[in-house]
């Protein structure tokens, strides 16, 4: 039987082997899935994903040390202005080592930037297209920053310089206006721009009606920290976002994916001061210029009205005299129709008159040769009846308390009665209440 390695002897073998097959260094392209520093060293994760399923189907450790790293790293940001960050595509010059004691990794001594921002460009061009594509990459152009804005709305971290510059260019400007700022703090550089700023971005939307614009501003970071403000995420945030958005993120040199679809993009925080300054001193500018052409408007209509007032007030005993001569003939006119008309009618209602007098008469004749003959009527029917004419022919009228007595039984002891006669009459006091016996 053959005597067995120990640990160490195969691993050693294993180094003799690779340091012999793979004596050269390789140019390789992967993604970043991890990146961390120690003590100045570089430790990296690298991948690779298919195509279609982006699922990953290789996985490897590299490195490296201190001496390449630095170098490595400075070259590769200036170049791309970017941090090496997870998820990051890039090609590195490896070499393969195997540790005894601590067992395979690539070391890296170079890193191609070109690679990287080619892809980061084409990662970029991307997310346009797509903004495009779902028609949201110009609706904040097609916003305007309102003429009196001044309730602003800012996304920034708190302690950032470029947001102290920014408070102070707005506090101290020499129009002397005023504005109200409110700070939605947020992270503003690194891995959690994204979400942090989404996050900032819908604390404002739910206070929407107390502001007029949003300031997204980044002072005092590297310019090669910019790649949290190119995702599509953020940029459809802000690009469908209800009130315009102003960035003041980056450099001369750099524009992100915010910046193309934001309303209105500077280089910097004061700039983005400056901007809402400038805005309002142009609405004064033209506050002024409409009140000067108000006062002109109104100035040359008042001299048009005090000509148009002289002219008719010239003409006016001219158009009185004419107006008073037409009334005037129209008055006669007026005047003689009235006195015919009430002639006319006075004549008409004396001969109604006179009519109604003559049938009135007649009517009265008739009415008292109707009623006479009434009258002659009822006084024979009266004398037919006369008690006088009945005492004449022998008939006597008994009397009891004014009332003709036409019952004995009706009458008491001690009543007195009147009987009357044609000759006179007859008094007398009821003895016995009776038909036969009376006093």
């Amino acid at each position: 039987m053959t005597k067995p390695l120990s640990l160490y002897e195969l691993n050693s073998l294993v180094a003799e082997t690779i340091s012999t097959v793979m004596p050269n260094e390789y140019w390789v392209e992967a993604e970043l899935s991890e990146l961390r520093e120690v003590r100045g060293n570089c430790y990296l994760e690298l991948v690779e994903k298919d195509r279609l399923s982006n699922t990953p189907i290789a996985r490897a450790s590299a490195k490296c040390w201190r001496s390449s790293w630095m170098l490595v790293r400075a070259a590769f940001e200036r170049v791309t202005r970017q941090h090496l960050c997870a998820g990051m595509k890039v090609m590195l010059k490896v070499y393969a080592d195997f540790h005894p004691a601590y067992g395979f990794s690539w070391i890296v001594t170079d890193i191609n930037p070109e690679y990287t921002l080619g892809d980061m460009a084409r990662k970029r061009q991307e997310i346009i297209d797509r903004l495009k594509t779902e028609g949201v990459f110009d609706m904040q152009h097609e916003l305007s920053v309102p003429m009196f804005a001044r309730r602003v709305a800012v996304v920034s971290s708190g302690g950032a310089a470029g947001y102290g510059d920014f408070c102070d260019q707005l506090s101290s400007n020499e129009h002397g206006y005023t504005f109200d700022i409110c700070l939605f703090e947020a992270v503003m550089q690194g891995e959690a721009v994204e979400q942090s700023v989404i996050a900032a971005l819908n604390r404002i939307y739910d206070r929407i009606e107390s502001f007029d614009v949003v300031v997204i501003i980044r002072g005092g970071g590297a310019t090669s920290d910019l790649s949290g403000f190119d995702t599509l995420a953020l940029a459809e945030n802000v690009a469908n976002f209800p009130l315009p958005v102003i960035t003041g993120i980056g450099h001369d040199r750099d524009e992100s994916v915010l910046d193309m679809v934001a309303n209105t993009r500077v280089k910097t925080p004061t700039a983005a001061a400056a901007f809402l300054i400038d805005n309002l001193a142009a609405t004064e500018r033209r506050i002024d210029v409409a009140r000067d052409a108000i006062t002109d408007n109104i100035g040359r209509r008042m001299e048009q009205e005090r000509t148009r007032l002289t002219h008719l007030s010239s003409a006016i005993p001219v158009l009185f005299s004419v107006v008073k001569t037409r009334h005037e003939s129209v008055l006669y006119r007026l005047s003689a129709a009235l006195k015919n008309a009430a002639s006319n009618i006075i004549v008409s209602q004396n001969h109604r008159i006179v009519t109604m007098a003559d049938s009135l008469r007649n009517v009265l004749s008739q009415r008292l040769t109707g009623e006479r003959h009434r009258l002659d009527m009822l006084a024979q029917r009266t004398s037919a009846v006369d008690p006088h004419r009945l005492l004449a022919r022998g008939y006597s009228l008994t009397l009891h308390n004014g009332r003709t007595v036409c019952d004995p039984s009706a009458l008491q002891p001690g009543d007195r009665l009147v009987t009357l006669v044609e000759k006179g009459r007859i008094d007398s006091v009821v003895e016995t209440a009776g038909k036969d016996k009376e006093k």
